[in-house]
């Protein structure tokens, strides 16, 4: 009986791993969403540093553990580069507001996990410091980017914006791939296995995510609650920033829509920190 409940324990983890590699990889494709705030929202955003900068400590275990993420992640901007114009183009203020509701069922445990080595003064005002600057970037930082070309080394920046976005969590890449005229070609461009988008990207998100997570993790390292009261704002600031104000053509039931899908939002939210202390 034991083994069993060991097993369906495990199978239980190994399908959460999976769900939240869905939702961060959704954080690379959807526009206001960063899939390094969603990291940190599900808990895993230290440790995918920690194994980024320290390749070789623990690497069988840290693989294991990965291997679903990975997966989801994959599956997530794959089925997403599919559904993602239709949905955005049709139901996107319903849609914005399910993931506004995932956000906020899961702050409780990222304001636990923030101030699980301790909370002061500092922190509080770090958190408003980052929150304040993070809001004002993410809403001002648009406007410093215009149409560019599409080519291999376009391309490569584009894949280093997506890593900043795991690296940063706040950072959606997304945004700024809309700004830059790229974004419909880089969904176009996964969704038909377009190589010469695919691999440009590849090779700006890993080498991005390479270089910086050992600067990520020495800093997670000296100053824990300082950086991760930081990361706070920023998840706050990004939240606010996808809180859709188009309401154009809509009636009562598109405004039940909203509130519904927000409800489930926080209620997946809430649900999958959970299942995270259960299965940690």
């Amino acid at each position: 009986m034991e083994k069993s409940m060991s097993k369906e324990a495990k199978t239980k983890d190994w399908l959460l791993r999976f769900v939240k590699g869905v939702f961060i990889g959704s954080g690379f494709i959807l526009p206001g969403v960063s899939g390094g705030a969603l990291a940190a929202i599900f808990g895993i955003y230290e440790r995918i540093i920690s194994f980024l900068a320290h390749i070789t400590r623990n690497f069988k275990e840290n693989v294991l553990f990965f291997i679903p993420v990975g997966l989801g992640g994959v599956t997530g901007v794959f089925l997403l580069s599919f559904v993602v114009s239709f949905l955005l183009g049709t139901y996107e203020t319903i849609i914005l507001w399910f993931f506004v509701g995932c956000i906020i069922g899961t702050v409780p445990a990222l304001w636990q996990e923030a101030g699980k080595k301790g909370r002061s003064t500092r922190e509080i005002i770090i958190l408003a410091v980052s929150f304040v600057l993070g809001f004002l970037f993410l809403w001002k930082g648009s406007g410093l980017f215009s149409h560019v070309d599409q080519n291999f080394f376009t391309w490569v920046i584009a894949g280093g914006l997506i890593g900043l976005g795991m690296i940063v969590p706040g950072l959606s890449p997304s945004n700024f791939l809309v700004y830059m005229g790229m974004y419909k070609a880089m969904s176009d461009g996964i969704k038909d296995l377009n190589f010469s988008v695919i691999i440009p990207i590849g090779i700006g998100g890993i080498v991005t995510v390479l270089g910086l997570s050992k600067v990520m993790d020495y800093i997670f390292s000296k100053a824990y609650p300082q950086l991760f009261h930081f990361i706070l704002g920023i998840v706050f600031a990004s939240t606010v920033m996808i809180v859709p104000t188009n309401y154009s053509g809509f009636n009562l039931g598109s405004y039940a829509g909203c509130f519904v899908l927000c409800v489930l939002g926080i209620l997946l939210g809430a649900w999958m920190s959970k299942l995270e202390d259960q299965y940690k």
